[in-house]
């Protein structure tokens, strides 16, 4: 069986870092920060540079406008999941490839990191509140992963009519990871209005949950390799 491949996106040496997971084929890393920055910054200057381009493609004023309009939209999206203690987000793209009336079409999803500071309390106790009464969640179930204990539920919801957004349902799935410390937990969403493949994405998020480290896998692989022991590939 060949082993699985992985590809280290620079985060994985950051010094500072949480966590560690691996992020699936099929997502690409919005670099929402990037996109919130004060107007007057440099940062800021530097996205308007980069759109220029795309700008000056679109053939008139009214596609132009309707561009900046998706964008501002998109913005204040990310700034209300940045709010509420997101660190990363990513778009998924893939191809549905489960036979049915809809194989072969493209599958959208959103795959978010969020922190929450908690009360302190045993990683166990953390994984059972989190999900406790969660008012309309389903599939709660509670796992020992390698990281430590989780728990995983899941709701579909539609947006409100004054949220701007389509009136199609939407599935997420969450999956919530006490850190070692006590103090925080770190929660795993995959949104999709693609309903009718909740078990796929169910499955999905469980992957990527069941990969996550709370300590840093290159470190733990170098002595390993340096003892002349094997590891499995790194993780981040």
């Amino acid at each position: 069986m060949t082993p699985p491949r992985f590809i280290l996106d620079k985060s994985a040496h950051n010094p500072d870092a949480d966590m560690w997971f691996a992020q699936p084929a099929g997502f690409t890393t919005i670099p929402f920060r990037a996109l919130l920055n004060p107007a007057d910054s440099p940062a800021a200057k530097a996205l308007r540079q980069a759109l220029a381009p795309i700008l000056d493609s679109l053939n008139d004023e009214l596609a132009r406008q309707q561009f900046l309009a998706h964008l501002a939209q998109g913005q204040r999206l990310l700034a209300i999941l940045a709010e509420a203690g997101t660190t990363r987000c990513a778009i998924g793209l893939h191809r549905d490839d489960v036979s049915g009336t809809a194989k072969g079409s493209l599958l959208f999803s959103l795959f978010t990191v969020s922190w929450r500071d908690i009360s302190p309390a045993a990683p166990a106790a953390t994984a059972a509140r989190a999900v406790a009464g969660a008012e309309g969640h389903t599939n709660i179930a509670y796992l020992e992963l390698p990281c430590g204990p989780a728990s995983f539920s899941e709701t579909v919801r539609t947006p409100t009519a004054d949220s701007g957004l389509p009136q199609d349902p939407v599935l997420q799935v969450f999956a919530h990871l006490p850190h070692p410390d006590g103090r925080r937990l770190v929660v795993l969403t995959l949104g999709t209005t693609a309903v009718n493949r909740r078990t796929e994405y169910r499955s999905l998020l469980h992957q990527i949950a069941e990969n996550v480290s709370f300590e840093d896998p290159l470190l733990e692989l170098a002595a390993l390799t340096k003892a002349g022991g094997r590891s499995r590939p790194p993780r981040g």
